[in-house]
């Protein structure tokens, strides 16, 4: 129905404009680089099985982050010692370092042949959530089922600790020495902030004097089935991360006997101001920030009409922003969203609590600031028996660029386009979720989330749901994904662009 109404209201405004010509959307299209020859991304027969088995291994071992207090260190211990065994070349080869920082984490710095040219980064973490009930198979139990290994961290994150490493080995064993320096960061507590692994490690490079050419972190995806009429994937490079703020809201009353009870108790003045937070949503950013520019490059592959309601937003950005609202997904990435995950009150069944508290997370939107959501909040609960209490806070990442000379966008284009051929979308985007790279601002202008996986929404609701999986064939993909991109980064830079409407 909200497509129909869309075409209808498309189709009026034509014939309002009398068929006028309309501006179509333009996307760059990079010359590619002659380069040097590159070691084939061909894996034998024995090298896909071992890395399917070392995947599964990394499963097995339980790297629950449960708090910011509680995490399973007896595993986070194991699987460092996992990876080193599993992973010889890469630890003991003269050209790289490794080191463990905040206990579990791990740095490796490749230390490339040509120092004039500035290092990169590549990220993932390998802790997880807990596995939650009700798993088709046992949660930690790396189980291969009908082509898909299973297992808490097949999406998020293991899969990318052990693709890195897998795709460093295989370069490593045919012989290759990068020309360009990079550093890989293997987080352990990604789960609950990041504050002692991947936070420890931006101050020991910052104090190093490290700046990045760019970073390369988890979020994005090639996306398949997320936006209605849009039938073919394709790939979103996420450009920002939203911000976040954990607030705990707290009402404290005078106790009493629940015989007697008064006009207002702590719970209910609570519970109603967690009702006006959830009744009131922020303010719906659409038009600022990547969303408009992905619609302005998704625009003709869209049927008609749409594709000229999208070609056109200077006219029909009220209706667009209005429609997105109507999908969780696409209401996240227009507005900072408010999520009540936590309630606690009361000790006895007869007994008026004297306290209520309310935990809710908030994601910052790229357009909006901590500061700004907070007086939001005020307003909008607008009761001064309410305290507020910021558990931890931080502002959305800064919108890195994706222009023709943006060196790590233009890299991920160009091994998309080479890895997966029948992807001919890539698209600026928007990370909805919180990542380590935020702590990584101060090192680099050009901070990109993409994971080189096809995620279709029945996927994506299970990372930190339950069966979370991932087919062999696409970890073996991604696997091939980094394999390249690692020599891709060798150019000196990215040569001059040419343009060509689609």
């Amino acid at each position: 129905m909200v497509w129909k109404y869309v075409c209808v209201l498309a189709l009026a405004a034509m014939l309002l404009l009398a068929f006028s010509t309309v501006s179509r959307s333009k996307v760059p299209r990079i010359k590619e680089p002659p380069g040097a020859s590159q070691i084939p991304s061909q894996f034998t027969e024995e090298e896909r099985v071992a890395m399917k088995e070392a995947l599964q291994g990394a499963i097995q071992i339980p790297t629950v982050s449960f708090s910011a207090e509680e995490s399973n260190t007896t595993a986070l211990a194991e699987f460092g010692e996992y990876i080193q065994k599993v992973f010889p070349t890469v630890f003991n080869t003269s050209f790289i370092q490794h080191e463990v920082v905040g206990e579990y984490s791990y740095l490796f710095t490749v230390q490339g042949s040509d120092p004039t040219l500035q290092p990169y980064m590549l990220m993932a973490h390998f802790d997880v959530v807990p596995p939650g009930e009700g798993w088709e198979v046992p949660p930690f139990s790396g189980l291969e089922r009908d082509g898909f290994i299973y297992g808490r961290g097949t999406l998020d994150n293991k899969n990318s600790v052990m693709a890195i490493l897998q795709a460093l080995k295989l370069l490593l064993i045919r012989n290759y020495i990068p020309r360009r320096s990079f550093f890989i960061v293997l987080g352990h507590d990604e789960e609950i902030t990041g504050k002692n692994g991947a936070q420890k490690i931006s101050a020991l490079l910052q104090a190093r004097g490290v700046q990045l050419a760019f970073i390369v972190d988890e979020c994005g995806f090639i996306l398949d089935g997320f936006i209605p009429n849009l039938e073919k994937p394709f790939a979103q490079i996420s450009v920002s991360e939203k911000g976040g703020i954990n607030l705990m809201m707290e009402v404290n009353m005078t106790p009493g006997h629940s015989s007697a009870p008064p006009e207002e108790t702590s719970i209910g003045i609570l519970a109603a101001a967690v009702s006006r937070l959830e009744q009131t949503p922020m303010p719906n950013m659409f038009g600022e920030g990547p969303l408009k520019i992905t619609l302005e490059h998704l625009a003709n592959e869209f049927p008609f009409p749409i594709n000229i309601v999208l070609g056109n937003l200077w006219l029909f950005q009220p209706l667009i922003s209005r429609l997105m609202e109507r999908n969780y997904i696409m209401n996240a990435l227009v507005r900072t969203t408010t999520a009540l995950t936590m309630f606690n009150a009361g000790v006895k069944v007869n007994v008026i609590p004297q306290q209520a508290q309310a935990t809710v997370n908030f994601r910052i939107h790229p357009a909006q600031t901590v500061q700004e959501v907070l007086e939001l909040i005020k307003n909008i609960v607008a009761d001064d028996r309410v305290q507020y209490h910021v558990l931890n806070a931080f502002d959305p990442l800064p919108i890195s660029p994706s222009d023709d000379q943006a060196l790590g966008y233009q890299l991920l284009r160009r091994t998309i386009q080479s890895v997966f051929p029948e992807i001919n979308i890539v698209v600026p985007g928007i990370c909805i979720a919180n990542t380590d790279s935020r702590h990584f601002v101060n090192l680099s202008a050009g901070i990109y989330q993409f994971n080189p996986v096809y995620l279709q929404p029945q996927s994506f609701s299970s990372i930190h749901g339950i069966n979370e999986k991932i087919s062999v064939q696409a970890y073996e993909t991604q696997v091939k994904f980094i394999f390249e991109f690692i020599q891709n980064a060798d150019i000196d830079r990215m040569p001059v662009s040419h343009w060509h409407e689609l």
